[in-house]
């Protein structure tokens, strides 16, 4: 498999250079795709050679791929099209790429995506705003998942038919925006590991186009009138996503958030319980054990939910507990605790309940009614990058300055308009513009929807699941391997395919264990072309 690191993207301009070319354009388009008849020097040079510029990637001293581009009319495909500009739209600017080709070794990795970046920017360069190709049938879906559109009809010979396509850059921008936006320098190694990256992580996830063009806006003092108006519209959305009453928002992660959850319970001085059935509960109890808290830590098996239940029966022999800390989703196994029963439980014993929903708000309906403290963070189901730290709260907080350090006083925030000390502005903006633009019924039935397809898919290729059923996140997929396969080495052929699965963590890497998440900004093609790679590479199998 290709390392992205020792990738070069360039113009070709060296005479070795162009020989590999001719010899790949031979091995490809003789050999493999029966387009030319074959040679005794086995090379094949483009008739347009002379007026192409090819587009190359280098690993090391070899070729590892090629693309070739024209500017000037006219092209190849207007003479397999003679009526080829009644089928482009007026007033465009156009060029042609042309033998788009990626060594076999190659094919599947981050080759095809640096190619095509750089001849973005190549076409951009000479003022370009649109391009044309003959892509071979046995590729459509890879340039329909960049945004080529198909044009009329299939040119080419039998065993060697094309189907020319178009692509504005408007397209490119909507389609694929990491080819269109990233740098131009060829001679910079590649970054990227696909087209546009299925981010299949529980964060940082996949997020929105508007989100990331909030996030780049110059930043504004968080002294500003208009910064103070807009924390409050966020504050206002949250509350209304969650039924919450309160709630504040800190520049930092969801562990913060956690700290002052933690840092408000010491107020109440009283013995609690921290329940855990997974690693993010443990977390909760080694914060609670940090912060001296008086308190029970019940540690269930992972791979279960909470029985609600026997709780209950367990606090008949602990009357003196009044508060309860757990988590909502227990990442870690996609174990997802009954949030009802517990509220229903805690307010019958008069109990505060204070909740881990990381990573629940904005992946399943969240209601923290009657929930006394709840923690979030801005960078997995909200779908805004990482950064900010959000509490809820159920009731009115003073600030507590004789108990607490500032930064973990949650009466401080509320208080000072929410904003207490300095805020990102761009992190703010980014977490305002998903919570408008998202549509979050849709967003829960997508979630869904989209476990529904890719749960089936892997149980058909063998795969085991950490969780299953009602009491399993739709959001986290905890996959066990078996003895013989290793994790880590699957999720690197998958990454080097375009594909981002989380397994690095140490919880997961120690279990060997792989997580599919689909927490972001998600499609059913995003999953289609999962599901086929996943199948094609069949880890289980």
């Amino acid at each position: 498999m290709s390392d992205a690191r020792h990738l070069t993207f360039k113009v070709a301009s060296e005479p070795w250079e162009f020989e590999a070319i001719h010899r790949l354009n031979y091995r490809t388009f003789v050999k493999e795709i029966p387009q030319h008849d074959g040679n005794e020097e086995e090379r094949l040079v483009d008739r347009f050679h002379e007026e192409n510029i090819y587009i190359i990637c280098l690993a090391g001293q070899s070729l590892a791929g090629m693309m070739a581009m024209r500017f000037q009319r006219p092209f190849s495909l207007d003479e397999k099209l003679p009526d080829l500009d009644a089928h482009l739209p007026s007033g465009r600017n156009c060029c042609e790429m042309r033998l788009l080709t990626v060594e076999p070794k190659h094919r599947g990795t981050s080759v095809t995506a640096g190619l095509l970046r750089k001849a973005c920017h190549e076409g951009l360069s000479a003022g370009k705003d649109a391009c044309i190709i003959s892509a071979t049938t046995r590729q459509l879906k890879l340039y329909r998942h960049i945004g080529f559109e198909p044009f009329g009809p299939l040119v080419g010979r039998e065993g060697a038919l094309f189907q020319p396509m178009y692509l504005s850059i408007e397209k490119l921008e909507a389609e694929a925006p990491h080819i269109a936006r990233d740098g131009a320098d060829g001679g910079r190694p590649a970054s990227v590991t696909s087209l546009a990256p299925v981010n299949l992580l529980p964060g940082p996830v996949a997020i929105p186009p508007a989100v990331r063009e909030a996030f780049i806006k110059d930043p504004v003092s968080h002294r500003a009138t208009r910064f103070i108006d807009d924390v409050q519209n966020v504050r206002r959305l949250l509350c209304e996503l969650t039924g919450a009453n309160y709630v504040q928002l800190m520049l930092g992660s969801g562990t913060l958030a956690n700290e002052v959850v933690c840092a408000q319970i010491s107020r109440l001085e009283a013995p609690g319980m921290v329940v855990s059935n997974g690693e993010f509960g443990e977390r909760l109890a080694d914060q609670a054990r940090r912060s001296w808290l008086t308190h029970e830590h019940l540690c269930l098996p992972w791979g279960h939910a909470l029985n609600v239940s026997k709780l209950d029966h367990l606090l008949d022999r602990h009357p003196e507990v009044r508060w309860i800390w757990t988590t909502h989703c227990e990442t870690s196994t996609s174990a997802l605790n009954d949030l009802e029963a517990l509220k229903l439980l805690c307010a019958s014993r008069d109990i505060r309940l204070a909740l881990d929903a990381i990573s629940t708000v904005g992946v399943v309906p969240v209601d923290l009614t009657g929930v006394w403290m709840a923690s979030c963070a801005s960078g997995k189901g909200l779908a805004s990058y990482p950064g900010v730290a959000i509490v809820f709260h159920q009731d009115a907080v003073d600030p507590a300055p004789e108990k607490l350090p500032r930064y973990l006083d949650l009466g401080l925030y509320a208080s000072s308009d929410g904003v207490p000390f300095t805020q990102s502005s761009n992190l703010v903006y980014a977490l305002k513009a998903s919570l408008e633009i998202t549509d979050w019924q849709e967003k829960f039935a997508r979630v869904r929807r989209l476990h529904d397809r890719v749960r089936p898919r892997l149980a058909e290729l063998g795969a085991e699941f950490k969780m299953t059923g009602d009491d399993a996140s739709p959001a986290v997929i905890t996959l066990p391997m078996r003895e013989g396969v290793n994790s880590l080495e699957v999720a690197d052929r998958l990454e080097a395919a375009g594909f981002l699965l989380s397994c690095r963590s140490t919880y997961l890497s120690t279990r060997n264990w792989l997580q599919v998440c689909l927490m972001g900004d998600l499609t059913d093609a995003d999953i289609d072309a999962f599901l086929t790679r996943i199948g094609q590479d069949n880890p289980w199998a």
